[in-house]
């Protein structure tokens, strides 16, 4: 992809749905507090599933193309994009915010800009599986599919949930996969949580004003609903894995009773395809027990490798961050694959207390992989909420990228949690093409 010859343009909204550049400023990036400039080799054009969102009650930020000054663009309110997933933004957008502004509402705000009739982004391609791209679902495939499973399986909940709430309504990427029969199977498994997450997309609070994004799974399954759609899948998928926890619901390893019964009927009926399990990690003798009934890997999210930054956002209950850690030197002590679900938030990500904590997380869990994901949360309520007014001195998030990269060669950089074949086989080559 040819780099920018020059810094594309701020864009802002009008209001009322339609988008303009304004050239008279250069767009610039949110870093922490902070607004500076981006270098133009980090602009990609919009990837495919893309979308902008204006920003009620902000004014972007930009550079005056000429007097190279900062100020704000008082013709509208600011812009901000999502970038799908696959990729990895390193700005957020820059804007200044208003004494009435709402709380934004729980997305990922990417820095975006214009030029040349051409959308951009500050981010990087940190995945080449194609699992979740935009232009490989057939709607016509997936109602086909919704259609044959409801009535391969009349009385199962979860396949029931999966068709209905999951994949037509919220349009959920890995429910629409399991119903064209491929990759990455979704297992939802728990109504409740042990932590009360800041930015929960399942839950929140009615004092917040921000609404969840989708609603809670609210039964509890049994091993015998989640054997019997998840064998098929094993066996005849493409790439095949089942992930228990999901967004649509609490922490599976409140539920690891079941989830290890389901398991260990799992591998009587197939030894094809790989279980994971993706966690907060709060429970280790949990995990252990897992990986005695036949777990394949687990990915713990966190928004951080700082105990101070972490507890703050989970706000757990009946654990602490250093159980999360336990819980990756669990799943490698039985030969596991181990990764983190890693919010990445430019300005404290790339701090170096950070980068240093996370060096230390690396170290002392021997961890296989960091999904370097997008942060979905309003940047200024996300940060007075933990408190974080003071950031520290910044690397960039593509700097603090290439230094891990350098000191660990082995530690593989991604998105999704990689099928068995990947785990075992050729990391650059066994994924969905």
């Amino acid at each position: 992809m040819a780099v920018l010859q020059q810094s594309p343009y701020v864009l802002y909204s009008n209001g009322n749905g339609a988008i303009f550049e304004d050239t008279s400023l250069y767009a610039v990036g949110r870093t922490g507090w902070d607004a500076l400039a981006v270098p133009v080799e980090d602009w990609i054009a919009l990837p495919d599933g893309g979308s902008l969102y204006e920003l009620p009650g902000r004014r972007g930020i930009g550079i005056d193309v000429q007097s190279g000054e900062m100020r704000l663009c008082e013709k509208g309110w600011a812009v901000a994009a999502f970038i799908p997933p696959a990729h990895t933004g390193l700005y957020l957008a820059a804007y200044e915010t208003q004494a009435d502004a709402p709380v934004l509402p729980l997305f990922c705000y990417t820095a975006a800009a214009w030029l040349n009739d051409q959308f951009y982004v500050p981010a990087v391609r940190i995945e080449q599986d194609i699992r979740q791209e935009c232009s490989g679902y057939d709607d016509g495939l997936i109602h086909q599919g919704v259609s044959n499973l409801l009535q391969a399986y009349p009385h199962n909940r979860l396949v029931k949930h999966l068709a209905e709430t999951c994949c037509l309504t919220y349009h959920c990427p890995a429910a629409r996969n399991y119903f064209i029969g491929r990759w990455e199977c979704p297992v939802p498994s728990s109504p409740a949580c042990n932590a009360n997450c800041i930015g929960c997309i399942s839950f929140q609070p009615q004092e917040e004003s921000i609404p969840s994004t989708q609603d809670r799974l609210t039964f509890k399954p049994t091993p015998e609903e989640i054997v019997e759609f998840t064998v098929p899948h094993l066996q005849t998928a493409p790439f095949p894995l089942v992930s228990f926890g999901q967004g649509c619901e609490g922490e599976p390893l409140l539920m690891w009773e079941t989830i290890s019964k389901a398991i260990a009927e799992i591998r009587r009926h197939t030894p094809n395809g790989s279980i994971n399990i993706n966690t907060n990690g709060s429970k280790p003798a949990a995990v252990k027990a897992l990986c005695e009934a036949g777990l394949n890997s687990i990915r713990v999210s966190t928004n951080s490798a700082r105990k101070h930054i972490y507890e703050p956002y989970y706000r757990p209950n009946n654990y602490v961050f250093e159980d999360i850690v336990e819980s990756l030197k669990v799943v490698r002590s039985y030969g596991g694959w181990t990764s983190i679900n890693y919010f990445v938030f430019p300005g404290m990500t790339d701090s170096v207390e950070e980068y240093e904590a996370l060096r230390k997380l690396i170290k002392d869990t021997g961890l296989n992989m960091i999904q370097w994901r997008n942060f979905n949360i309003d940047p200024d309520w996300y940060m007075g909420k933990i408190g974080a007014y003071e950031t520290g001195e910044c690397i960039g998030v593509k700097q603090l990228m290439s230094l891990i990269h350098e000191e660990f060669p082995d530690l593989k950089f991604g998105y999704f949690n990689p099928p068995i074949e990947r785990i075992k086989g050729n990391y650059e080559m066994d994924f969905a093409h």
